[in-house]
């Protein structure tokens, strides 16, 4: 037979395949790993502030748009923008300090408010996040092909698709390596923007008098043809309109597993970073708007308007334009870069719905290089699809976006207020606390009704409808797990009274390598395991002498928080197998169990089974699999398939593998 040559062959091409994409696999048991793969405070305000930084490249000019004829109204814009920024920043630290092991949102509206309120927060997250990915490479595609041929114009979306694909894969090889990619062009846009928004405000300082007049001039002429009310409704409108300019800001405390311990000092560090530098340049833009009196031109942004002039001022000639170009080249850049927000806090929420079971319990999977590797595909994917859908239109994706980080920012806020409230017998900081969420509360509830209400009629529902979807798809997936979950407690009845005897005992274990061999996969002491093994004596009386259970110790993210949860994990299953080799000992059989601790189940139990082969004569492996009543779609997507997976994988190794069904519903 050359089956199994053929198969070591094609693993060993896809191993080096892997290890070339991908890099090569993690070590668990290193006690530094979980060091070495963490971010810094720098590096966390790189990978996860680039979401709100962006946002000054499309946010601010909403919401100067919005304004129409009257430019002088954008003061009171930035003065409300840098004020929020700063508010939700210094309420997401005491998040990041009353969650430290992940303050997302999911996380803190689940255990603060209820788990249903946590459904909802954490449905409307991830769509936010797929928007998040969609919108800031819409907006990257567009600044760059408007600076290229007209001709080029159709080959956007491969653009669009390659960009996406681009950063799917630098995210599978690991958080910190697709950061570090994407330092220097983080870093050339703010060394770039910032000095040059600081020139135009100094630049102006002369004609601070003159500037004053006309808003004062331009205010008052608002208020006589609009009245007081209409006036707040114009600033009001385009306040939400620029809504954009705040999401992100929560991307810290939904991603603290990724940070460098002290994470709280570290978490605190970039949310203080992000929030620094994102209200100076957002109120910056917007103040550079009415300084400059900026106004729209076809087929360019404003901000490419404003930096022009900027440039203009400071430099001419060549050095001027080449200035200008890294100018914007680096805002386009920075918008691709943005999107890496929403693949690595996406996942983190899908993973952390998965394992209270409202998600695909995959989500909460790590590939070897640790990441959540199907979180990854499946944010990418949908944004790619979100992208086809609506033709990669900002215009559209920002009356979508926005949306739900403010739902979002008002149930974590509420959730803290309630947090505060209820602990103020023991907190002595209670005061300080219900007044930093309570302010972040009332001002994100206000925001949350005014996008709501304004966006609602231009396609905002589109955004709901989808959220809402997401919500019911939670609650039926949890619905199907707990249904599952209450019939295999059937099972594990088993355990509670176990015959003293199956069959009769076999011939001593003097020459049981010759004896035939049952390899029995199993994912932990259980009904599951139980039935498997008395299936096997049922049906194969007085043949197997031998017995060796083989699983599993899969790290995913509930596992990996530090290399002693690893061996926790690895010590209780060796226990849980042990009781499997006392009880076939117990019936006269040879017994024994065998461990592997990695992140793939199927290469982990496949390499076990190999291993036995090589000891033991005669081998045959069995697993079970559970069988439904009705077999629908989506129990074969919340149940995996690696039995079948695994028995693929040996019968080209030359081993017999045989699935046993369960029957649970």
């Amino acid at each position: 037979m050359t089956y199994p040559e053929t198969a070591d062959g094609n693993r060993s091409f896809r191993r080096r395949l892997n290890r070339i994409l991908f890099g090569a696999p993690r070590d668990l048991r290193d006690p530094g790993i979980f060091h070495r793969v963490s971010l810094v405070a720098f590096f966390a305000w790189v990978g996860l502030g680039a979401d709100g930084i962006s946002s000054s490249c499309y946010g601010p000019e909403e919401a100067f748009l919005a304004l129409g004829r009257h430019p002088s109204l954008a003061v009171l814009i930035a003065v409300m923008s840098i004020a929020t920024i700063l508010i939700i920043s210094g309420s997401y630290m005491q998040i990041i300090e009353a969650f430290p092991s992940g303050g997302g949102g999911y996380i803190v509206a689940s255990k603060l408010l209820g788990e249903n309120a946590g459904v909802v927060s954490g449905s409307a997250l991830v769509i936010d996040y797929i928007l998040t990915i969609t919108i800031s490479i819409a907006s990257g595609a567009d600044a760059f092909f408007s600076i290229l041929p007209p001709g080029l114009l159709p080959y956007r979306i491969w653009f669009v698709t390659l960009v996406i694909l681009l950063l799917i894969w630098l995210n599978l090889r690991g958080v910190r390596e697709s950061v570090a990619v994407f330092t220097p062009v983080f870093m050339v846009f703010i060394l770039s923007h910032v000095p040059l928004l600081l020139y135009a405000m100094l630049r102006h300082v002369p004609e601070i008098p003159s500037v004053a007049a006309d808003v004062s001039r331009g205010f008052h002429g608002a208020v006589g043809q609009m009245g007081w009310l209409g006036l707040g409704a114009l600033v009001m409108r385009a306040f939400s309109m620029g809504g954009g300019t705040f999401t992100g800001i929560e991307a810290v405390s939904n991603s603290m597993q990724t940070l460098r311990e002290p994470r709280v000092r570290t978490g605190k560090k970039a949310m203080l970073y992000m929030a620094v530098s994102l209200s100076f340049l957002a109120g910056g833009i917007l103040f550079g708007y009415l300084l400059y009196r900026v106004a729209p031109v076809h087929g360019r942004t404003l901000n490419a308007v404003l930096f022009e002039r900027i440039v203009g001022d400071l430099a001419g000639g060549d050095g001027g334009r080449i200035l200008l170009a890294v100018v914007l080249a680096s805002e386009t850049a920075l918008l691709f870069i943005a999107a890496q927000t929403g693949i690595i806090d996406g996942p983190q929420v899908l993973s952390n719905m998965a394992l209270d079971y409202y998600a695909p319990r995959r989500f909460a999977h790590l590939s070897e290089r640790l990441v959540r590797k199907h979180g990854v595909v499946f944010m990418g994917g949908m944004a790619l699809l979100m992208l086809y859908i609506s033709a990669g239109s900002v215009k559209y994706l920002v009356i979508m976006y926005s949306i739900n980080v403010f739902l979002t920012f008002t149930l974590s806020q509420l959730g803290m207020v309630l947090h505060w409230w209820k602990d103020r017998g023991i907190e002595e900081r209670w005061k300080h606390g219900i007044a930093v969420n309570g302010v972040g509360f009332v001002l994100t509830g206000v925001l949350l009704c005014l996008t709501v209400w304004f966006k609602f009629p231009e396609g905002g529902w589109v955004t709901l409808l989808i959220t809402g979807n997401f919500v019911a798809a939670s609650f039926g997936i949890r619905r199907h797990y707990r249904l599952a979950q209450e019939n295999m407690r059937r099972l594990d009845e088993v355990l509670l009274d176990l015959p003293s005897a199956i069959v009769p005992a076999p011939p001593g274990p003097a020459e049981r390598r010759q004896a035939p061999t049952a390899v029995i996969m199993v994912s932990g002491y259980n009904g599951l395991g139980m039935h498997v093994l008395f299936s096997v004596l049922r049906q194969f009386p007085g043949m197997f002498g031998n017995f060796v259970f083989v699983s599993a110790a899969v790290i995913d993210s509930s596992v990996f928080k530090g290399a002693a949860e690893v061996g926790n994990l690895a010590r209780s299953l060796e226990g849980q197998l042990a009781k499997y080799v006392e009880f076939v000992k117990a019936h006269g059989f040879y017994g024994e169990a065998r461990t592997m601790t990695g992140t793939d189940t199927i290469e982990c139990v496949a390499s076990l089974a190999e291993e036995v082969a090589k000891d033991f004569h005669n081998p045959c492996v069995f697993a079970g699999k559970l069988v439904f009543r009705e077999e629908n779609f989506l129990a074969r997507l919340l149940h995996n398939q690696t039995a079948f997976m695994v028995q693929k994988r040996l019968v080209f190794s030359g081993l017999t593998m045989i699935v046993l069904p369960v029957r649970v519903l």
